[in-house]
């Protein structure tokens, strides 16, 4: 039935201006498959989960079935007269108390809006003249209970036209535009002001600058147990008593100077600001090799990532092989030939080195983890064509045992001492330790087993953290996942990045929410494209998640860097936000339908303000120094051009593209 209904598109129609000759075109006839929404595909003629299209308990044979947030584009061919549709949240998520808000754009205009629609609530009818317009956009948002997720149904949807029919298109998109200002030839001492490690672990801190080189680094008051390298600007050794240690940084070139305060903290926290780096995921998925993550290490610096404080190069699943050695520790797989030279290598580069591992007895990829049950402790696993599923080779090679991942939790046999041991002998410094379902005995196990190596290892915990263990998290782990995994396109980003609130109070110095990696640049899995952001939500996504605190790990072909994506990733401006030493989260301060800002206090008493247009049309976005509970005109900067805008004596106001954003600091005019 769907399919024969789909080589119906076309019927004559009675229009609402008397034209006998108009005729009914059905959305879903057309390539729906350009639909951007916030979690699965696309549905024809079906719920996004494969369900009849239902609202309310009515089933509409045609439409489509989406899911909040959700837009699609439209080329009317300037030949579309009427847009017909019946709307709501489809009943298959009544249970989840969820809402949306549907709204009809065209020609950058509102035409029509539904208000917020609950779950089980009637739908609502559109029925809108569209003769002469060129574009519309269909948009769903969630709803006012930030249920991210809603299913929602442009049911019966259809459009009555004289002329060529409509066609869906890819989201309209600005050329990309460089707005970071290129380093000056003069020294520039980039990255944070705070480093934190602990009493008697190996200290390596290379200092980011920029300048033309060859730069000369000196600094002051370099406490005993720690050693310069004055041509690279690289800081090794240790420092065994606890304290705080206030030294000036230095460096010059033939045509200037630079210092910078720089607080070194020894005691028992460490990462007292986000960390910054590199994750392999996001690029090459399980493919990943020891020459990709080598070749990555040499990228950050030659592409000059390094001078601005990008740190960590991060192997994620995929790097296991079978347990072995002295320890029956996990052992790298045939691609990794040798773990400990790799990070070595990157060691040298002036970089940090990290890992992925898992308390189940299988990862995502189907590789081992630190648990396993056969009484000998010996085992072996080999992945299904589902990738939820795993075998299990018992001691009977004939004997298969098929269970759900999800139930390869801490088994009767756990080598998380074992391989933390192993993990700090490669010169492991940072874990991303997966898990799901999730539980504090096993993330207290890891905790344990890595402060116990004497080594200083970031411990992040992915995947999505329920938040009210949230102090738990803030207790044991350097940052953990606040969400589901992301992808490139707008629905996604803006659909977690815009829902962190709740979180907010957590993070701080040492313990950060994570919003998940960056995807910017080439991303895919194992087949990296350039991303589906545009650039505008490309300038949204960077500055987002700096106010945020988050974590910043890259998870594109460092290889394959253009211009444009080397300009997001080297604003030191915009990356001082992130690596602010007062460590608090922005959180949403004011928000008017699709304009929404975002402000985090900073160290120095001045805020950070992101004003963002998260709608499809141009608007103009205010913040009013009330709301920053500030008194008196105050300065405005924009981070991003690196430009003073003036003084403003009660608010700044500017307007913004859709789904892009105004990043600025504000502090007291003088």
């Amino acid at each position: 039935m769907k399919s024969f209904l789909n080589f119906l598109p076309v019927c004559t129609f009675l229009s609402s201006s008397g034209d006998l000759h108009a005729e009914t075109v059905w959305l879903s006839s057309l390539d729906i498959s350009k639909t951007q929404q916030g979690w699965g595909k696309p549905a024809l003629n079906q719920s996004v989960e494969g369900s009849p299209l239902t609202i309310a308990g009515k089933v509409f044979q045609r439409g489509l079935g989406t899911c909040a947030p959700s837009t699609l584009y439209i080329d009317l061919k300037g030949t579309t007269e009427q847009f017909t549709a019946s709307v709501g949240v489809d009943d298959e998520k009544t249970g989840d108390q969820g809402s949306v808000e549907f709204k009809v754009y065209g020609d950058g205009r509102l035409l029509w809006r539904s208000g917020i629609i609950h779950a089980g609530d009637a739908s609502k009818s559109i029925d809108i003249p569209l003769r002469g317009m060129k574009t519309l956009i269909l948009v769903v948002n969630d709803g006012s209970d930030a249920a991210h997720g809603s299913h929602a149904d442009w049911a019966n949807a259809s459009f009555q036209i004289n002329g060529a029919p409509p066609e869906t298109i890819a989201e309209l998109s600005a050329p990309a535009v460089i707005l970071t200002p290129k380093p000056g030839p003069a020294p520039r001492i980039n990255g944070p002001k705070i480093f934190g490690l602990r009493p008697g672990s190996q200290f390596l801190y290379c200092i980011p600058a920029t300048g033309t080189r060859p730069i000369t680094f000196t600094v002051d008051d370099l406490p005993n147990g720690l050693i310069l390298d004055s041509n690279s600007g690289r800081i090794t050794g240790s420092l065994a008593s606890p304290g705080e240690y206030l030294v000036t940084l230095r460096a010059s070139n033939a045509v200037g100077k630079a210092q910078k305060a720089f607080r070194i903290v020894v005691g028992d926290a460490i990462a007292l600001t986000p960390p910054m780096g590199w994750n392999s995921w996001n690029c090459w998925g399980g493919a990943v090799s020891q020459e990709q993550v080598a070749s990555s290490a040499k990228a950050i610096v030659a592409k000059g990532l390094r001078d601005h404080g990008w740190t960590y190069v991060n192997i994620d699943d995929g790097w296991q092989g079978e347990r072995g050695g002295p320890f029956h520790t996990i052992q790298p797989n045939s691609k990794f030939p040798d773990m400990k030279a790799l990070g070595e290598q990157i060691h040298a580069m002036g970089l940090k080195f990290g890992i992925y591992s898992t308390p189940w007895r299988g990862s995502y990829e189907g590789h081992i983890g630190s648990s396993a049950d056969n009484e000998d402790g010996t085992y072996d696993w080999i992945k299904t064509g589902d990738h939820n599923e795993f075998f299990r080779i018992g001691k009977d090679p004939g004997t298969w045992d098929k269970k759900r991942r999800l139930n390869y939790h801490l088994g009767k046999y756990s080598f998380v001492a074992e391989d933390a041991a192993q993990w700090s002998d490669w010169g492991v410094d940072y874990l991303k330790y997966d898990w799901n379902p999730i539980d504090v005995k096993s993330t207290i196990a890891m905790a344990d087993a890595l402060r116990t190596t004497g080594r200083d290892i970031v411990y992040s915990l992915s995947n999505a953290a329920p938040l009210e263990q949230a102090s738990d998290w803030a207790r044991l782990a350097n940052a953990w996942r606040t969400t589901y995994d992301i992808n490139d396109s707008w629905p996604s980003m803006s659909g977690i990045g815009f829902h962190q609130d709740s979180w907010a109070p957590y993070a701080g110095p040492g313990h950060w929410n994570d919003p998940d990696m960056l995807v910017v640049g080439a991303v895919g899995w194992g087949h990296p494209h350039p991303t589906r952001l545009t650039p505008d939500e490309q300038y949204t996504h960077i500055s987002l998640w700096c106010l945020l605190s988050a974590p910043l790990l890259i998870g594109c072909n460092l290889d394959d860097l253009d211009d444009f994506t080397i300009s997001l990733l080297t604003n030191d401006e915009v990356l001082d936000i992130d690596q602010d030493a007062l460590g608090k989260e922005a959180i949403q301060i004011t928000k008017d339908d699709d304009q929404v800002v975002y402000a985090k206090p900073l160290e120095d008493g001045s805020f950070a303000v992101g004003l963002f247009n998260t709608g499809v049309i141009p608007q103009k976005v205010t913040v009013q120094w009330a709301d920053l509970k500030l008194n008196g005109p105050q300065q405005v900067r924009d981070l991003w051009r690196q430009q003073d805008l003036g003084k403003f004596e009660t608010e700044f106001s500017t307007e913004v593209v859709p789904h892009g954003v105004v990043l600025v600091r504000v502090y007291p005019s003088k």
